[in-house]
């Protein structure tokens, strides 16, 4: 195992949930608009736009709605945007999980996540099986770091910061998995190991790599 290492922290939607985006991309091609069409309305005034103030519980699902919409409409789509935050629920991938298990017997672990607030996201359209699989997820976990409950969303480095300082550890001490490099990009520069997860095969490998632990 590396010394080096005290702590792995893990994005959850993406990472240990198989990405939104194909959802996303499915959804765009029954309105007939253009492939990752959503992804760039969430790139137009990333800080402050309706996903961003979602994320932080600035605003209710309602008013989401409202205002993704209309940024879609700037951009010369139309779309729901009720029908597309229940998009958002992806499957439970369980070769991460059984990586998650085998981590947490020798690092601390925490999740960074930028969600909704309850009763507005995905949890809303889980089925039952699936949604039990999350909460027994979230229990490995020593800590949730969840962006509606702290009102700070990734990339802001403070939400970073305050997931090392409940673990004690430094940042040049953690490895972090996420599946946005927007999101990498601050955990990066403050000293982390970063993985970029395309698939769990190539995030398993880095990360088997970065701690000389078998994971699969």
């Amino acid at each position: 195992m590396n010394d080096r290492f005290q702590a792995v922290l893990w994005d959850f939607g993406g990472v240990i949930l198989t990405s939104p985006f194909e959802a996303f991309n499915r959804y765009e091609a029954e309105l007939g608009l253009p492939r990752d069409f959503i992804r760039r309305i969430n790139a137009v005034n990333p800080d402050h736009n309706a996903w961003a103030q979602m994320e932080r519980a600035e605003i209710d699902l309602k008013r989401f709605a409202e205002l993704f919409e209309a940024e879609a409409r700037a951009l010369g789509g139309e779309l729901s945007g009720h029908t597309v935050v229940g998009l958002l629920s992806g499957q439970v991938r369980p070769e991460m999980v059984e990586a998650l298990k085998r981590v947490r017997e020798h690092y601390r672990i925490a999740c960074i996540t930028n969600n909704m607030p309850a009763g507005h996201g995905p949890s809303m359209t889980r089925s039952a099986e699936t949604a039990a699989q999350v909460t027994q997820i979230m229990a490995l976990f020593e800590h949730v770091v969840e962006s509606s409950k702290l009102n700070l969303r990734k990339p802001d480095p403070r939400i970073y910061q305050h997931t090392c300082e409940l673990l004690g550890v430094a940042p040049e001490q953690c490895i972090y998995l996420d599946d946005l490099g927007i999101n990498l990009k601050p955990a990066r520069a403050m000293g982390m190991a970063t993985i970029k997860v395309d698939s769990a095969a190539q995030a398993l490998d880095e990360l088997e790599a970065l701690l000389g632990l078998p994971l699969r």
